[in-house]
C-alpha cells in the first residue's frame, strides 16, 4: 500500500495564532479594531468579522464574546429557524459609542495587525541573505542583455552576499537594466504583513504596487484560508522590489503620518524587506548624494533602521534589503572615503566595444521583428561612428530602431532600415552644436 506523500512544509511561514495570546496584541486594541470593522463595514455574520479581522472563526469568537460580556455587542439571534445556523451579532449603544470614541483615536479599522516583534522573527526567516541566486538563473535574467565578459561573475557574488552594491559608468552603459534583472533573479517568495503594530499605532506596510501576491495567495485574499495554513494577516508574495529615481528624498524614508486616518505609511525601505531597493540616477536628487548615503551608513551595516511616531518615540526595524546605488557621475565626486567603504560592491558598467555593440544591434533588432542588416551595420560603424569618436552605448541601437520604425509607420514605409532613414534617426540622437 502505498504511503500518503504529503507536501514540505513551509518552516519559514508564520504559524496561524491559535489563541488571542499568540497574536501578540493587547485586548482592548484588538476589542477596538472588532468593534470599529463591525461598525464600519457593518457586519453581523461571525465568519464575515472573522474574514474582516484575518483570524480563525474561534478566535473571532471569542472576541465577540468579550465584547458581549461588556455589553458592546448583542445577538440578533440566526437567520432561520435551523439550530445549527449561524448566529448574527451587531454593536449595542455602548458598543457604537465605544466604536466611535476609538475612530476618534485612529480610523484603522480591518485585519488585525502584526506586532512588530513578531515581526523581526520572522524577518529572520526569510532573510534575503538566504536567497541564494544560483549562476543559471542570474544568466537567465540577464539573458537579454550583452554584457561584458565577466560581468556576470562579479555581480553573482555581490547579489548572494546581500550587501550593498554600487553601479557606476557612463549613462545608457545599462546599470538600470542589470538592477532590474537582479531583481528579477530573486525568483522566490517571503510573507508579508498586512500592517504592523507598535506602541498601539498600526503601520500599512503591504503596497500592491511594490509586492505581487503569490497566485495561490491572491486567489485566496478575501477569504478564510485553511485552518493549517500560515498567518492570514500575511500575504505571500514575491520577494519585493522598490526602485527610485530622481524623485527620491530623504522624507520619503521615514514614516507617513496620515492626520485623517491617524495611522502610519511604512517607508520605502520598511516595504522592501526581504527585496530589493534599486536607487536609480543617483545624484539626479534634490538631495545631496552625500546625505543620501548618510541616510543608509547605519542600516546597511547593522542591520536596523530607526523610525520615529509623531510622538517622537523611536523604536527600530529591520533593515533586510539588498540596496544597489546605480549613477552616472564619478563616485569619487559624489561621497568621502567613509561612506564609499561602507559600499561593500563597486562595479563599473562601462560602454560597449565595437563587438558588443555589433551584439545589441543584432539583438535589438531581432526584438523588433527586424532582419539584422549587415550594410546598415557596416554604414553605422564606418560612416556614422567615426564622427562620434566610435564611442558606442547600449541604448543607441533601441533608440535608432525605433525612431526609423516611428517614420516608416507615419509615412507609410516597409519596415525596414535605410541610410537615409538612419540619417533622420541619427540627428536626434546626438545633438549638432
Amino acid at each position: 500500500m502505498n504511503e500518503m506523500v504529503h507536501p514540505p512544509i513551509d518552516t519559514s511561514a508564520p504559524r496561524p495564532p491559535r489563541t488571542l495570546d499568540d497574536t501578540g496584541l493587547e485586548i482592548v486594541l484588538m476589542r477596538d479594531i472588532l468593534l470599529k470593522t463591525m461598525f464600519r463595514r457593518s457586519l453581523t455574520s461571525l465568519f464575515d468579522v472573522a474574514e474582516a479581522l484575518c483570524i480563525n472563526a474561534p478566535l473571532a469568537q471569542e472576541l465577540v464574546d468579550l465584547a458581549r460580556e461588556q455589553n458592546m455587542i448583542e445577538t440578533l439571534g440566526s437567520r432561520s429557524a435551523s439550530t445549527s445556523a449561524e448566529q448574527r451579532y451587531q454593536l449595542t449603544e455602548t458598543g457604537k459609542t465605544r466604536a466611535l470614541d476609538a475612530l476618534t483615536q485612529s480610523e484603522y479599522y480591518g485585519a488585525l495587525p502584526v506586532p512588530l516583534e513578531q515581526y523581526w522573527k520572522q524577518t529572520a526567516k526569510q532573510q534575503i541573505g538566504d536567497a541564494v541566486i544560483s549562476q543559471e538563473r542570474l544568466e537567465k535574467s540577464m539573458s537579454h542583455l550583452v554584457l561584458p565578459a565577466g560581468m556576470l561573475d562579479r555581480l553573482g557574488p555581490a547579489v548572494n552576499s546581500g550587501r550593498s552594491v554600487l553601479l557606476y559608468g557612463p549613462p545608457g552603459t545599462g546599470k538600470s537594466s542589470i538592477s532590474n534583472g537582479i531583481r528579477d533573479a530573486l525568483g522566490d517568495n517571503i510573507y508579508v504583513p498586512q500592517f504592523l503594530e507598535y506602541a498601539g499605532q498600526v503601520i500599512s506596510v503591504y503596497d500592491p504596487i511594490v509586492h505581487t501576491l503569490t497566485k495561490s495567495n491572491a486567489s485566496e485574499v478575501g477569504g478564510l484560508r485553511a485552518a493549517n495554513a500560515f498567518d492570514p494577516r500575511y500575504f505571500l508574495c514575491r520577494r519585493p522590489s522598490v526602485m527610485t529615481g530622481g524623485e527620491l528624498t530623504l522624507d520619503m524614508l521615514d514614516l507617513n503620518y496620515n492626520t485623517v486616518s491617524r495611522t502610519y505609511q511604512a517607508p520605502l525601505q520598511l516595504k522592501a524587506t526581504g527585496g530589493v531597493f534599486i536607487i536609480d540616477d543617483l545624484g539626479r536628487q534634490s538631495e545631496p548624494p552625500q546625505a543620501l548615503i548618510n541616510r543608509w551608513i547605519v542600516p546597511m551595516e547593522a542591520s536596523f533602521d530607526i523610525l520615529s511616531l509623531q510622538s517622537g518615540q523611536k523604536f527600530m526595524v529591520p533593515f533586510d534589503t539588498l540596496v544597489i546605488f546605480s549613477t552616472n557621475f564619478a563616485p569619487s565626486e559624489m561621497f568621502d572615503g567613509a561612506a564609499l567603504r561602507r559600499i561593500y560592491y563597486k562595479i563599473k558598467v562601462d560602454n560597449p566595444n565595437r563587438e558588443d555593440f555589433i551584439k545589441v544591434f543584432v539583438k535589438t533588432s531581432r526584438h523588433y521583428k527586424i532582419q539584422p542588416d549587415e550594410k546598415i551595420m557596416t554604414y553605422l560603424l564606418k560612416e556614422k561612428y567615426p564622427e562620434q569618436n566610435n564611442m558606442y552605448a547600449n541604448y543607441h541601437a533601441p533608440f535608432l530602431i525605433d525612431q526609423v520604425l516611428s517614420i516608416c509607420d507615419y509615412e507609410g514605409l516597409e519596415r525596414k532600415l535605410t541610410p537615409e532613414l538612419v540619417d533622420r534617426a541619427w540627428e536626434n540622437l546626438f545633438l549638432n552644436e
